[in-house]
């Protein structure tokens, strides 16, 4: 295979540069953004055992690739009992998502770093059979150290922005030589597919965003009610995953609706929880959820938890997905709300789930707003037109309905890169 430069250049500076890594680690864990206890892990050096027979490794970036993950684990595991898994993810709000799922034989692993040393020790010492990664995190120590060792490696639902795959174009070299490292590639929209069918000579795997046949986030029945009867029959709104800057705009849209409706209650969500006390100030000290305490009479409730976003979406009629009114955001997943029958509206800006959107507005499924003002027109249309809004939950499901059959098909690659099944389950760390 061709040699590239870029390749080259940085498997060397990540070697030089690698030296620095504990001095970066370890502020970010002063900082919060790294598990001090778990900082081994980066380098490679775990005190869990790997499990005896067959095991899958999967790496998922952040949040949303490990929702992706996790609901592999689930459908391999019910297709093959003996096996054991290994998730990699890179931040802390992965981990807390991977714990709370506790799937069995599962364990959760922080991401090597990706020099050399760090990764093969993580291969000397988990051994995979497979190694599947979610999306688009492809760090190039990781993916040729795995193919090195005679892993079959396969990314799966790959989903780049415009400007990555711009990069990979302008490096073409180095884009095969990665792409070309897997022996299965799926993509979750047609730009990425059409990309990376341009650098990969094998054909590609069954298209379609594997998010689409993933299980509704999780809804808390008891605490939905709890919160229903606090709301009573207020007319509510949900700011979901807002980002700083996010938050002004959804609380100046609230204040129009206000005229209209005195005792409209908007529920505020950060994307970072740790962000809670500033956006309550922000909401003239507006309540906290991770507090306990209740939206009563207030105009706005912050609900800065983690894991009730499903509930939030199940109780809220219509809601903002936010990540997606500043120009510097890339959006983010419509298909929670959509499969909890809650109306979706969204900024201008979702690169990062573009054809998604896309299809969801030529199918009358989702509706896009520019600022507070079009924004509280949008929540005051739906909350006044139920049929308007049935029509809108009814057109984003019938999008959503469309992952399943790639779903399956990723299920049966992925298999086809594994030894024969084991006969009896192997247990993993939790």
């Amino acid at each position: 295979m061709s040699f590239s430069p870029v390749l080259g250049l940085y498997r060397a500076a990540s070697s030089v540069l690698g030296a620095f890594a504990g001095l970066y680690l370890n502020d970010r864990a002063k900082r919060g953004k790294e598990d001090p206890a778990r900082l081994g892990e980066r380098f490679g050096r775990y005190t869990r055992t790997r499990p005896a027979g067959a095991l899958v490794w999967l790496h998922a970036a952040s949040v949303g690739e490990s929702g992706v993950a996790l609901a592999l684990i689930e459908a391999l595991a019910a297709r093959a009992p003996a096996l054991s898994f290994a998730l990699t993810t890179g931040t802390r709000t992965s981990a807390d998502l991977v714990a709370r799922r506790a799937l069995p034989r599962t364990t959760h692993l922080y991401a090597p770093l990706d020099r050399r040393d760090c990764v093969r020790r993580f291969l000397d010492h988990w051994r995979p059979d497979a190694g599947v990664f979610v999306e688009s995190e492809l760090w190039p120590n990781l993916i040729l150290e795995a193919e090195a060792r005679g892993v079959k490696l396969a990314l799966v639902n790959a989903r780049m922005s415009p400007k990555t795959l711009r990069r990979w174009s302008k490096w073409r070299t180095a884009g095969r030589r990665l792409v070309g490292a897997f022996s299965y590639v799926s993509a979750a929209d047609a730009r990425t597919k059409e990309a990376l069918a341009d650098l990969r000579p094998a054909p590609m795997g069954a298209s379609g965003n594997l998010k689409l046949a993933a299980p509704p986030p999780r809804v808390d029945a008891a605490a939905r009610a709890a919160l229903a009867a606090a709301i009573g029959a207020r007319p509510v709104w949900l700011a979901a995953s807002t980002h700083q800057g996010e938050d002004e705009i959804a609380l100046a849209a609230h204040d129009i609706l206000r005229r209209d409706f005195p005792d409209a209650l908007l529920v505020l969500a950060p994307r970072h929880p740790e962000r809670g006390e500033d956006v309550a100030r922000l909401a003239a000290n507006a309540p906290l959820r991770s507090r306990g305490a209740a939206p009563g009479n207030a105009p706005a409730y912050v609900a800065d938890t983690l894991g009730e976003l499903g509930t939030l979406y199940d109780l809220a009629p219509v809601s903002l997905v936010a990540g997606s009114l500043l120009p510097q955001l890339k959006g983010h997943n419509p298909i929670e709300p959509a499969k909890l029958g809650s109306a979706i509206i969204t900024g201008p800006y979702v690169e990062s789930f573009q054809d998604l959107f896309d299809t969801l507005f030529a199918a009358g499924g989702a509706a896009s707003v520019r600022d507070a003002q079009s924004l509280a027109a949008e929540i005051s249309r739906l909350w006044r037109d139920e049929p308007a809004r049935a029509r809108q939950l009814e057109a984003a499901r019938s999008v959503i309905a469309q992952g399943a059959d790639a779903f399956d098909r990723t299920l049966d690659a992925v298999l086809a890169l594994l030894p024969a099944p084991q006969q009896s389950p192997a247990n993993a760390s939790a």
